[in-house]
């Protein structure tokens, strides 16, 4: 298993490289100047759209706004936002979170393109039902000949949209806070039993298709927010003192790096924090790599536009408020500087050190919920990949080999389950951003007829 785990964590750092940073953030400004920061001048248009303000029952798709992005939200809002900040903070210091914070506000542009596209470009599967994502925008945008990086991207989606990272620390913090201080023996055989409870609950809801998934998460995304905000409030009220030291070394350490533990690249270790930050960012709100685009591509809209603008709210929520908070509540009880633990057990001694008796169940509370929902999200998008590879008859199969991969990541490391998605996100980035890139000034010629008409 050692063997297994360097091998993959060497497949993450290669990827990972300088290339793909200039593509994600390099690609990412380009299209915020290219669009003269239209996520930022229509944010108010944005929750007008959210809100259910223009919705048209009769408008071709499957699901509204506010499911379509509570959707994407579930299997972004999750560990990425709560273990994966943990990871960013014990590798790189509170510098970190200042490179998370640029990946999400290019990340905005980026999730405009992309998802106006997802709609703007819809395809039709095997059965004729009306699907989006970036494997139709490839194919229906920019024709036949580049299909092989439609397929490149539902290949690695297969892999990048398993669950083996959510359940990995879901496990994790089941054996932290709920198992081993009840002297409760943890090991392979507790893990799989949580495994096999999760199965269970899964199975139950991947199997009633999109209508069922996305009831469940859009009731279960605002209460687990709600939750996880007003825990993290009473952490930084409790240590309000320290609050104004750990905010602005976010800002100070951003380019001093002097905390940085991992390995240095692109010449030095502000490079390798930079990295760091975006990897975790891209991990956080997937800005860039196009899983979300699946779930905007069946929103029920006739108007390419409003769905960008809907899904630009993602990073918006997840990353520069989520992220920032699970970073505060870390920073300002000084747990990061004085454990071993990492990922969501560094999150967890962080809530039990300012709400003691209780502070790390109401995370946990709040991890199973986001854990559970990300579970639910992530499998529609493995069933769309394999669809576009395999025809819709056969989407369901990948149900089967999404189910057993809960046992897997399970039983497995941390270091690998993280290095695996974040491996197969960054190969799903390349065919989604080159693609976008590509067809960017078509979906600006589409934004300025939708606001020339918004304005009449």
């Amino acid at each position: 298993m050692n063997a297994i785990d360097e091998l993959v964590s060497q497949f993450a750092s290669a990827v990972w490289g300088l290339p793909l940073v200039i593509l994600l953030i390099g690609g990412g400004f380009y299209l915020l100047i290219l669009s003269n920061f239209l996520p930022f001048r229509y944010l108010g248009h944005s929750l007008d759209l959210l809100r259910g303000k223009y919705n048209n029952p009769n408008d071709p798709g499957e699901i509204n706004h506010f499911q379509s992005l509570s959707t994407a939200l579930s299997s972004t809002v999750g560990m990425g936002n709560i273990a994966g900040v943990a990871v960013a903070i014990a590798l790189g210091g509170p510098g970190a979170i200042f490179w998370l914070w640029v990946s999400a506000v290019v990340g905005m542009a980026t999730k405009f393109f992309t998802n106006t596209l997802a709609v703007m470009y819809r395809g039709r599967d095997t059965q004729g039902n009306i699907q989006g994502g970036v494997m139709y925008f490839i194919e229906e945008g920019l024709g036949k000949k580049w299909k092989f990086m439609a397929i490149f991207f539902s290949v690695a989606g297969l892999i990048g949209a398993l669950p083996v990272f959510n359940v990995n620390q879901l496990t994790q913090a089941i054996n932290y806070i709920l198992l081993e201080p009840n002297d409760i023996p943890t090991g392979f055989g507790t893990n799989l039993i949580i495994g096999i409870i999760l199965v269970i609950l899964t199975s139950v809801v991947i199997l009633g298709g999109l209508q069922r998934i996305s009831k469940t998460v859009s009731k279960l995304v605002p209460a687990m927010v709600a939750l996880y905000f007003i825990s993290v409030i009473i952490i930084l009220i409790v240590n309000f003192d320290v609050v104004p030291y750990y905010f602005s070394s976010i800002f100070t350490d951003a380019f001093a790096a002097e905390n940085y533990k991992g390995e240095p690249l692109l010449g030095g270790v502000l490079g390798g924090l930079i990295i760091l930050g975006v990897r975790r960012g891209a991990f956080s709100n997937e800005a860039g790599i196009g899983t979300a685009t699946m779930a905007h591509g069946a929103s029920k809209t006739s108007e390419p536009v409003r769905e960008g603008l809907v899904a630009m709210l993602g990073p918006a929520i997840d990353t520069l408020i989520v992220c920032t908070l699970t970073a505060l509540a870390i920073l300002v009880t000084g747990i990061w500087q004085t454990t071993d633990v990492n990922g969501v057990s560094l999150t967890a001694a962080a809530f039990e050190d300012s709400i003691p008796y209780v502070g790390d169940y109401l995370l946990l509370l709040c991890i199973s919920a986001f854990s559970i929902s990300s579970l639910f999200s992530f499998s529609y998008y493995g069933t769309k990949c394999l669809s576009y590879l395999a025809g819709a008859e056969n989407k369901h199969y990948y149900n089967y080999f999404y189910i057993i991969s809960i046992l897997l990541g399970a039983t497995t490391s941390l270091s690998m389950m993280i290095n695996l998605i974040d491996g197969f996100f960054a190969l799903m980035a390349i065919p989604t951003m080159i693609s976008t890139l590509i067809l960017a000034p078509r979906v600006m010629k589409a934004a300025r007829i939708y606001f020339k008409k918004l304005k009449e």
